[in-house]
């Protein structure tokens, strides 16, 4: 289902192009604002919009559906349509609860991690891999901001093994081939104590969904 918006509002208002292909904006987690303007640059989606909460809300879940339903208030009415880029996230199934009342549409699987990966594939890997801590492009990148920090770390470098001592391995899923950012996670995996894997995972169900949304 998809937002439209009524049809007594002007081209101009209602996100309409003179093709008449409407706009489509796409509210997205600001973790994934890479990787959505990568796929929209390289799509030449010219009619596609992004606009990104904050990422920090990655550690904040209960304030995640909150953000979503005043954005899309914002929004409404410069758009023919509205997509989320966000799974459930965290937020214990209240965000699609929320898009389905405002008639949005938002990404399957329960978070950036599975969708990377690809919904069905890491639903096979979870019962094997409860241990497993995940990275992604962005966390590898942001690891200080997201992780160290947030948990104290950089403080309290003890807590380590209190967090992390049920963990066995740190999963990197890589959007990209870039080998300085492997190191990162490499590195990454080191100062948590566990054992390092690198996956390849390119942009996963996220770059169908979104082709979805934009060739709708």
């Amino acid at each position: 289902m998809t937002a439209k918006l009524p049809s007594d509002e002007t081209l101009t208002e209602t996100g309409l192009e003179a093709s008449g292909k409407g706009r489509v904006l796409i509210i997205a987690c600001g973790a994934l604002a890479r990787e959505v303007l990568a796929l929209v640059r390289l799509n030449r989606w010219d009619h596609v919009d992004l606009q990104c909460l904050p990422a920090i809300l990655h550690n904040h879940p209960d304030q995640i559906t909150d953000a979503v339903r005043d954005a899309v208030a914002r929004h409404r009415k410069d758009y023919a349509t509205i997509q989320i880029a966000y799974a459930d996230c965290g937020t214990g199934g209240q965000l699609q609860e929320a898009c389905a009342q405002m008639g949005v549409d938002m990404i399957a699987g329960p978070h950036c991690y599975s969708f990377f990966e690809g919904n069905e594939v890491f639903a096979a890997r979870a019962e094997d891999e409860f241990t497993a801590f995940y990275l992604t492009d962005f966390l590898a990148r942001q690891f200080e901001a997201f992780v160290w920090r947030p948990l104290g770390l950089d403080r309290y470098p003890q807590l380590r093994d209190t967090y992390f001592g049920h963990y066995e391995k740190l999963v990197y899923l890589a959007q990209t081939d870039d080998p300085a950012l492997t190191e990162t996670a490499r590195d990454c995996a080191q100062r948590l104590g566990l054992e390092f894997e690198r996956r390849g995972t390119g942009y996963g169900d996220l770059a169908t969904t979104l082709t979805d949304w934009a060739e709708a």
